[in-house]
């Protein structure tokens, strides 16, 4: 009797031990998989989110304007249009912050051109140029300015980081699947002499692995909202400091990083200790005594 205690103390403390090294390793997952996304989607947005300056010439219209605004949306790869007239880019506190003295008492005349500001979608520099050559020829626009040099480091720098994020997160998923399928592993390991029980009563194959995968799955539901409890309050701490945490965009990845964790911690622990019981369940009864 007193060992038949022991004996299900043991378990009892294997099944909490391996549901909370789950749910640990679950956090870190859904954690660094945001951080990865979060990350790789503001690379995106700067790669697809670069302005270019279409300058007009100072005798185009309104009507002319319209036409010309309506011709570089038409041009491949442009994303969104906006105009800005010269009074309002010369009267910008930026600008005139780089002057010691009044703007007016330098120079006479307004010397910035009216022009629209482009927001284009380009993967890379030659594309980039390409855009900028059919705007040029657009006909009112005689000069389309942006910082070739700069955009060309910010593509090769956001490169690199994405390559370097998604062999990290390769690598981290690598390592937390080693981790839980050791972890089940043990946990399984310890009951593997009920498991002989079963077999040496007759009892099949799927009979002796439905408790076992049953479990799994209450174990997965509970490590899976373990580890969102975790997760939201970790966002919860971080979003006082980081309001920008808790946007709308960012509340979808939030509850698609909670969800992922849950259904995660079901599949990965039934399917790891169907890849456990089925090697105590097909190993020989002296080998499991030797094992």
């Amino acid at each position: 009797m007193r060992d038949d205690k022991r004996l299900r103390r043991k378990v009892r403390r294997s099944y909490v031990v391996s549901t909370v090294s789950i749910a640990l390793v679950l956090f870190l997952m859904g954690s660094v998989g945001y951080m990865l996304t979060t990350a790789l989607r503001t690379a995106r947005d700067l790669r697809y989110g670069i302005a270019l300056s279409a300058e007009l010439d100072d005798n185009v219209d309104e009507s002319a304007r319209k036409r010309i605004e309506q011709q570089l949306l038409a041009i491949e790869g442009v994303v969104a249009v906006q105009y800005a007239d010269k009074e309002e880019k010369i009267n910008d506190e930026e600008f005139r912050r780089m002057f010691e003295a009044e703007i007016e008492q330098i120079i006479q005349d307004n010397p910035l051109r009216n022009s629209f500001e482009v927001s284009v979608s380009a993967p890379d520099r030659a594309s980039l140029d390409a855009v900028a050559d059919r705007m040029a020829a657009v006909e009112g626009v005689v000069y389309v300015a942006y910082p070739a040099a700069t955009i060309e480091r910010l593509h090769a720098t956001i490169t690199k980081i994405t390559v370097v994020l998604t062999a990290f997160g390769g690598a981290l998923l690598i390592i937390s699947l080693i981790l839980l399928n050791n972890t089940i592993r043990l946990a399984i390991f310890s009951r593997r002499y009920l498991i002989n029980t079963f077999k040496l009563v007759g009892a099949t194959k799927g009979y002796i692995m439905r408790p076992f995968l049953g479990a799994a799955a209450k174990q997965g539901i509970w490590a899976g909202v373990t580890a969102s409890i975790l997760f939201g309050g970790s966002i919860a701490a971080l979003s006082g400091t980081m309001p920008e945490i808790t946007a709308s965009t960012q509340l979808v990845q939030i509850g698609a990083t909670v969800g992922g964790m849950i259904l995660c911690g079901v599949a990965i622990s039934l399917l790891f200790t169907a890849f456990a019981v089925n090697k105590f369940v097909n190993m020989k009864s002296n080998k499991i005594f030797l094992y």
